[in-house]
């Protein structure tokens, strides 16, 4: 049995949900206690409670402490099984994280896998769909997964109402995966709103098109009728080596323009840096890279995120990270075995 602190590092819900991965993966039992300790709402929320019964059903696992509230838990994997599965948050929290937690087990089961999952789809503090489905889905595949990712119907924070469904066809091996350099690079920006005025999302864009210097064939307005209101805006930086993508979230009392120079700084960091992985990429990155043994990439100073996320992989998985900074003040992180 492993047994986990999650006060330590960064002290929110990553390191569950990489405990629950790898514990499907490598079959271990583990145990948690002080769950999302440093959260303003600490324990587990709706959310996490839906990625520890997905991953339960998946794993066929004996669970304690899998109710709302909880500070601890304990999982025991028996059976790491693909198939058909449906899963349902029934809030808006975010049905990216959830994925997150159960896909490592995913990429390596016994059989394909259609997976649905109901909730928010482009939610603040959470990757929103269009980073897994242009950002992190396409490096998969080229690690030997092929995953298929559609959005059945978008569901914004607050309102929730989402749905998402994936095919997901595993392998037994991972290929290792090199990013170190960044190639020249194309911008373009989308704004998309629900039951919103059309000229937030014109703002939004406005205001990146004059940050970041875009023409108008650069940019996007999309207008939805989705379930609840709801805005978004993405700025989308693409390269022969990936997509980096880079999101804000329209809030009450929060002007578009502020929203989207806040995202226009992120992308704007990333392109002054030339390292070709972003900080949310970074963390997405690491399970795959540890299942698979090797690779490297290079990014910007790593997050509290990504060396709690590192040390999590490193109770289930015998691999080593070495992260060093270079002359031009990126950071290499590179797993080796």
């Amino acid at each position: 049995m492993i047994h986990l602190d999650g006060s330590t590092g960064e002290g929110g819900g990553q390191i569950l949900r990489t405990a629950l991965g790898l514990s499907l993966v490598t079959g271990q039992p583990f145990s948690i206690t002080n769950i999302r300790a440093s959260r303003k709402k600490p324990g587990l929320m709706r959310q996490h409670l839906t990625a520890v019964r997905a991953a339960a059903e998946i794993g066929d696992a004996d669970l304690s402490g899998d109710a709302i509230g909880s500070s601890t838990l304990s999982f025991i994997p028996k059976a790491l099984r693909g198939g058909n599965y449906s899963f349902s948050i029934g809030t808006a929290g975010s049905c990216t994280l959830v994925f997150q937690a159960i896909l490592p087990g995913l990429l390596m089961a016994d059989k394909p896998t259609e997976l649905v999952i109901e909730g928010g789809t482009h939610n603040p503090h959470a990757p929103p769909f269009d980073f897994l489905t242009r950002t992190f889905l396409p490096l998969i595949a080229r690690m030997g997964v092929k995953v298929d990712a559609q959005l059945v119907r978008p569901g914004f924070f607050p309102a929730g109402g989402g749905k998402v469904a994936f095919s997901i066809s595993p392998t037994s091996t991972l290929k290792p995966i090199e990013l170190l350099d960044l190639p020249e690079t194309t911008t373009t920006a989308q704004a998309v709103s629900s039951k919103l005025p059309e000229h937030i999302g014109r703002r939004e864009l406005q205001t990146i098109q004059s940050k970041l210097h875009l023409n108008d064939n650069q940019l996007e307005n999309l207008q939805l009728d989705s379930y609840g209101p709801g805005n978004v805006v993405s700025i989308f930086v693409e390269s022969k080596m990936l997509t980096e993508t880079f999101t804000g979230f329209g809030e009450k009392n929060v002007s578009a323009e502020k929203v989207a120079m806040r995202v226009a700084r992120q992308a704007g960091h990333y392109l002054e840096t030339g390292a070709p992985v972003g900080p949310y990429l970074a963390d997405q990155l690491l399970i795959p890279m540890a299942l698979a043994g090797s690779g490297c990439f290079r990014t910007g100073s790593p997050s509290n995120h990504t060396l709690t996320n590192i040390s999590t992989i490193q109770n289930f998985i015998d691999v080593h990270f070495d992260v060093s900074e270079k002359a031009d003040k990126s950071y290499e992180i590179r797993v080796f075995k």
